[in-house]
């Protein structure tokens, strides 16, 4: 495949803002899937999953491969359907790691909503250029200029109108294009696969020709030839203006805006037309870089061609009764089947013993790949979500994606003996399969503690252990992930861990300053701040043998992260060893890290430790009738009202809430509101707790 000719994309969006849709639609008009799937039936395409289809919401993302003929031209999307609840966003933020471009919905009734914002932000971290969609046009209070703009100033992105719709709500019946200067009206009974071409209405025509000057002004910006044309008052061609925007996409200096209602078959063709016009083909992005395993130091960087060293990114790895499905983005070079590569991370060579291309949960047999192609794998065993893969002659270790500290956690039991050795078997496995997600089994109260996203991202957890792994197990109730920090700093605090028996002894001594430290902090000072712990060794004139020091390090970061009040980890600290001693017969690496361990927990008491909560981002819309009540209770939470914002005879409030105070919100809120309001939230930060709250959790421990 000519590489020009690809596209690799995702959809994504807030929850409910129409992504899966949107993509069924795109599967129907490229001849992907030959009926059209609905959500709200249960029938979609691209949520294959049993709880996706009982619950109508994306939980994994789903990858597919769809054909698209433009100016007589053949072209290759491969699409990503992400989640948009905000407990699945580890789906998103691995999806755009290794995506070229997005498509980012909106609801034409909503505007920019709270996860549609964090996405976006996990789109810029990754360098992804977006078109936009702004979708539901045909929902009753829909309006485009109120989403088109909330765009601008809700997200600082550069929005550029291609299409405007003719007519909302009820009254929606085609689009007008912007660059052709044409209406465009999709026919019901075709399910809008025939599309009519006619002049624009009189009504839009002063909206279109404003925008429409907008487009160009825009597009001037970002070529000078065109702006020089422009300027000698000549009419540039639609040819030029495309490709202007075309080259501001691709530099993430704007966003081309279309519009339309997947529901209804309106538009949908023309944004797939935009996907081809203006998201970028992977020659077009930056070649990607990494490091060389051999020396972190040295920076590299691989072309996206067929003829480069192979480097490959795994991004997802899903269980499979032939073995695990390891979804890899291929960005140099080429991968065949049966063929041997190296994962530079564990030194491991893996075999690549079968390739598909996926479609949902079907697939086809591959016998190659090559770069710019996005493909599941079948025989990889030592290689997780992050890992690279590449040829074992040029190695490369590619950027890792960032992952999300679980927020919440609750404890599980297994019935049985027989249980509990499946039990084992099965956390692993999801964890192979779900970064976010983590166990640990806790050797002084006999129990399996689980930690996730969210309460949702919990259940789904509980329904594939009970459900699909036929696991019987009691769960507890979901409890807060909380931190632990210090409030002081304590100064030449010492440890000395000294034990006889018998033959050779332990003898370690150290002493430590600690201190409340931040990223910032760290970075300035170029220090380590491996889970938000920064440890510094000032130590003259050999104390302390140079051999130990790495014991130290390694004691301190061991205790912060075991716990020093009730178990959670220790962070925002700095621990700097400022002296000690030693014996020439019984000092050790593990005299020193056990001496540590006690300098750290002696210096904790006297900075005083406190813990730190989780605090969520909550976005809450409400009819005006019952605003009181609702801020009435987030008050009664501890919640803060950061914003309020009045759209229709709504209100739209953001508040920033304790996690512990928002178990069972969702439930509240709607008898509070008659089922009138909604909400949604996603982590923020961690903030300290008032002291008697702190008391309250370390006594109920």
């Amino acid at each position: 495949m000519d590489l020009s000719k690809v596209r690799n994309i995702g959809i994504c969006a807030h929850i409910d803002a129409g992504k899966t849709t949107v993509t069924e639609r795109i599967l129907y008009y490229t001849g992907k899937s030959h009926k059209l799937g609905e959500v709200h039936e249960g029938t979609a395409t691209m949520d294959f999953l049993q709880e996706e289809q009982e619950r109508g919401i994306t939980i994994q993302s789903a990858a597919t491969t769809c054909p698209w003929t433009r100016f007589d031209v053949e072209y290759q999307i491969n699409l990503i359907d992400t989640p948009g609840h905000v407990d699945f966003t580890i789906e998103v933020e691995r999806s755009m790691r290794v995506l070229d471009g997005a498509v980012a919905v909106f609801d034409g009734k909503e505007g920019v909503e709270a996860q549609s914002e964090t996405v976006w932000r996990q789109a810029d971290r990754y360098r992804v250029p977006r078109l936009c969609f702004i979708n539901k046009m045909d929902k009753i209070g829909a309006d485009w200029e109120f989403s088109f703009n909330s765009i601008r100033e809700r997200l600082g992105a550069n929005p550029v109108a291609m299409q405007i719709p003719i007519g909302s709500g009820h009254e929606l019946e085609g689009i007008v294009d912007l660059l052709l200067m044409k209406a465009y009206y999709f026919d019901v009974e075709s399910m809008g696969a025939k599309v009519e071409e006619r002049e624009i209405p009189d009504s839009v025509k002063e909206l279109a020709l404003k925008h429409r000057q907008e487009m160009i002004d825009q597009a001037c910006n970002f070529d000078d030839d065109l702006m020089e044309k422009v300027l000698n008052d000549e009419t540039p061609t639609n040819e030029e203006i495309r490709a202007a925007i075309r080259k501001g996409c691709i530099a993430r200096e704007c966003n081309p805006v279309f519009t339309g209602s997947a529901l209804k078959n309106i538009g949908v063709q023309r944004l797939i037309d935009g996907v081809v016009d203006y998201l970028p083909a992977p020659i077009e992005v930056p070649e990607v870089t990494g490091t060389n395993p051999r020396d972190p130091e040295e920076k590299l960087s691989r072309p996206h061609t067929v003829d480069a060293p192979l480097s490959a990114l795994v991004f997802k790895v899903v269980p499979d009764q032939h073995g695990d499905l390891t979804y890899v983005r291929i960005y140099s070079g080429k991968l065949e089947k049966g063929t041997r590569v190296l994962n530079p991370g564990n030194g491991k060579r893996e075999i690549a013993s079968r390739m598909f291309e996926m479609h949902a949960k079907d697939r086809k047999q591959l016998d190659a790949a090559t770069a710019g192609s996005i493909v599941a794998v079948v025989g990889l065993k030592d290689s997780i979500t992050g890992d690279t893969l590449c040829s074992p002659d040029d190695p490369i270790i590619l950027e890792r994606m960032t992952f999300p500290d679980p927020v919440i956690s609750m404890s599980i039991e297994p019935a049985t003996a027989d249980d509990k050795r499946k039990l084992g078997d099965a956390l692993v496995k999801i964890r192979r399969e779900d970064p976010s997600f983590r166990s640990e089994y806790n050797e002084e109260t006999g129990q399996t503690i689980i930690a996730g996203m969210g309460e949702l991202h919990l259940e789904i957890i509980k329904n594939k252990l009970t459900r699909d792994e036929k696991i019987n197990v009691e769960v507890g109730k979901p409890q807060v992930a909380y931190r632990e920090s210090i409030t002081g700093s304590a100064k030449d605090v010492r440890g000395k861990f000294v034990k006889q028996t018998g033959g050779r002894g332990q003898f370690g001594d150290v002493t430590i300053h600690l201190e409340p430290f931040t990223a910032e902090q760290a970075a300035e000072a170029e220090l380590n701040f491996n889970d938000s712990v920064a440890f510094e060794n000032k130590i003259v004139g050999g104390s302390i043998p140079k051999e130990f020091i790495p014991s130290v390090e390694a004691g301190i970061r061991a205790t912060a992260k075991s716990g020093v009040l009730i178990g959670f980890p220790l962070i925002n600290i700095k621990a700097t060893l400022v002296d000690g001693s030693y014996h020439p017969v019984d000092s050790s690496q593990v005299a020193f890290e056990q001496a540590a361990r006690l300098a750290l927990t002696d210096a904790c008491s006297k900075a005083k430790v406190t813990l730190l909560e989780p605090i969520m981002k909550v976005a809450i819309t409400t009819p005006d009738e019952y605003f009181g009540n609702v801020t009435g209770d987030l008050s009664g939470r501890r919640g803060m009202i950061v914003n309020t914002e009045k759209r229709g005879n709504a209100q739209i409030i953001t508040a920033e809430v304790p996690l512990s105070e928002m178990f069972g919100y969702t439930t509240t809120l709607r008898s509070m509101s008659q089922g009138r309001a909604t909400s949604s939230m996603e982590p923020l930060e961690y903030r300290p707790m008032p002291p008697n709250l702190v008391k309250e959790v370390v006594d109920a421990r």
